[in-house]
């Protein structure tokens, strides 16, 4: 089975509204009420302590932390982002917001360095860091000083939704796009395409813009169709 190219026709990328919680409300709600600050007046009362997301991938991690940087961006706020992508990393800046570091359980000894040092430099000037991982602080093989900081603030360890969460989430979303899901088709959805809330929600975008361009209901004959078509 061909895998499907998440990246093409998407309307929006990750917000906190779109977030699906379940299980990691509590995440959610720290991030809502940080992330609440509107004005650059009051957002220097934005508490500097920082905030770690732990979990198995899937869990929303990335999603909330992107989700984070897109509100404060909306807010006309700059932040500094680094993740295990990110080969040539900037210095910290002090216009920066937050300091915004995700998949920590990946960085290289050199992004580690400039992890640390963005860390330092945040606390210096009261800006909070916002960080992700898949494991505990106490978990990550990382050096001492950069693990001990990513745990002494607030910490969330997330979990992915369950089966019967991601169906409910998912028939939830179809019926706000006026698309019916047969049985059969949500079980196809399941079993042959990545279980991660956010990239099934991506390919039910997919699959009602390519119902509605070939003006046929949603089957598994049609996302059979649409795979061959991509």
């Amino acid at each position: 089975m061909k895998q499907l190219a998440l990246d093409i026709g998407l309307s929006t990328g990750p917000t906190l509204s779109n977030f699906c919680a379940g299980p990691n409300a509590a995440a959610l709600r720290h991030l809502e009420l940080w992330v609440g600050v509107k004005d650059s007046a009051s957002a220097a009362h934005r508490s500097p302590v920082p905030t770690y997301l732990w979990g198995p991938n899937g869990s929303g991690k990335s999603h909330l932390l992107k989700a984070a940087r897109e509100a404060l961006r909306e807010q006309g706020a700059r932040v500094g982002w680094l993740d295990a992508s990110v080969a040539d990393a900037p210095e910290f800046n002090e216009c920066w917001a937050a300091v915004m570091l995700d998949d920590v359980h990946l960085y290289t000894a050199q992004q580690q360095h400039t992890a640390f040092n963005w860390f330092v430099n945040a606390q210096t000037h009261q800006r909070p860091v916002l960080a992700a991982g898949e494991f505990a602080p106490v978990e990550l093989k990382l050096r001492d000083d950069l693990r001990t900081r990513l745990g002494w603030g607030h910490i969330f360890g997330l979990q992915p939704l369950s089966e019967p969460e991601r169906r409910a989430v998912l028939r939830q979303a179809a019926d706000a796009r006026g698309v019916f899901l047969g049985d059969e088709v949500m079980d196809y959805m399941l079993t042959r395409f990545s279980r991660d809330l956010g990239s099934l929600m991506e390919l039910l975008e997919l699959l009602d813009g390519y119902a509605l361009q070939t003006k046929r209901a949603i089957t598994i004959p049609l996302i059979k169709s649409m795979m061959d078509n991509h």
